[in-house]
């Protein structure tokens, strides 16, 4: 058992919790992105059917790298039980706070990205702009409505369980977008009471979520191994564009209920402590949570042997 990938499962299950951060930027940062790129191509291609054929159960998980996604994966679902725990009820008391960490956080994802970018052109800088613009864009989205139509729900599945593996974009704001967030959600919390309506989305949403990862991870496997600079820079174009999403004094304009009942905010707009509306500035505290959001990833990196991220990529694709 490897503690550090329960831990870093973990750091992704908190990040896949709250719309705005990424796991994928966690993986990035953690230096498991490309382990997990190729875990996800394996165990949902014909290498593990292959394997299987070939030298049975074991081999099988062997070719699907079994122990670091059952250890990855059981971090991440207690790190998303503690997100709900602690981070959610961080966010009610001190909003301000915890998006300045996660602000500093992404700043620094961005600039840990853009470092691995070996040549600079107009490409390059035309493909971070792209990316940058199109993040922003899907962060003033207004949501669509919510359906339980199941092959609408199959689709949402397909999109955000895309963001995974995908640094800069939230899994969880893409069904906010969607409109799929309270349908999911709600489907989760009535699954538990073996309600069929509320099974069959699930089932649903699960297969497209499937069905996404077998083909996301191959294409984005295939452009890291063919443009790895490219890709770099439309993701660090991800990454700055969501900060609007991100920015730590946010007064809402629109609400929605979530899976609890609660009314809460939906679309929110940026604006400077003088006009912050939703309660105490903090602006001491989000001083200090944002230069420790930026200390996290410089840290991670400093510490993180020399190692070239995109050699790794191409050695394990």
């Amino acid at each position: 058992m490897q503690i550090s990938l329960i831990l870093k499962g973990m750091a992704m299950g908190f990040a896949e919790a709250i719309p705005g951060v990424s796991g994928g930027t966690i993986a990035f940062i953690t230096g498991i992105y490309a382990r997990l790129l190729s875990a996800i191509g394996n165990i949902l291609g014909p290498s593990v059917i292959a394997a299987f054929r070939k030298e049975g159960i074991s081999g099988a998980w062997r070719a699907a790298d079994g122990g670091f996604i059952l250890q990855l994966g059981g971090g991440m679902v207690i790190g998303l039980g503690l997100a709900i725990v602690t981070i959610t009820k961080l966010i009610e008391a001190y909003p301000p706070v915890v998006w300045a960490f996660f602000f500093g956080l992404i700043i620094s994802s961005a600039i840990y990205v853009a470092k691995q970018i070996d040549r600079w052109n107009a490409v390059n800088v035309g493909l971070l702009v792209a990316g940058s613009v199109i993040a922003f864009i899907l962060t003033t989205i207004n949501p669509l409505g919510g359906s339980t139509n199941l092959f609408l729900v199959f689709l949402s599945g397909a999109i955000a369980i895309s963001a995974l593996i995908l640094p800069g974009i939230s899994g969880s704001f893409i069904l906010l977008i969607l409109g799929m967030y309270t349908v999911v959600f709600s489907a989760v919390k009535e699954a538990a009471k073996l309600d069929p309506d509320a099974l069959a989305i699930m089932a649903t949403f699960a297969l497209g979520c499937l069905v996404g990862l077998a083909l996301f991870s191959r294409v984005l496997s295939y452009t890291f191994k063919t443009y790895p600079n490219q890709t770099l820079a439309i993701l660090t174009g991800f990454m700055l564009g969501s900060l609007n999403k991100l920015w730590p004094w946010r007064n809402a304009v629109s609400y929605r209920t979530n899976s609890a009942g609660e009314r809460v905010p939906l679309m929110e707009e940026g604006v400077l402590p003088i006009n912050y509306l939703e309660g105490d500035t903090f602006v001491a505290g989000v001083i200090i949570a944002f230069l420790l959001g930026l200390a996290v990833v410089f840290a991670l990196d400093y510490f993180t042997p020399a190692e070239d991220e995109i050699d790794v990529i191409e050695e394990v694709l």
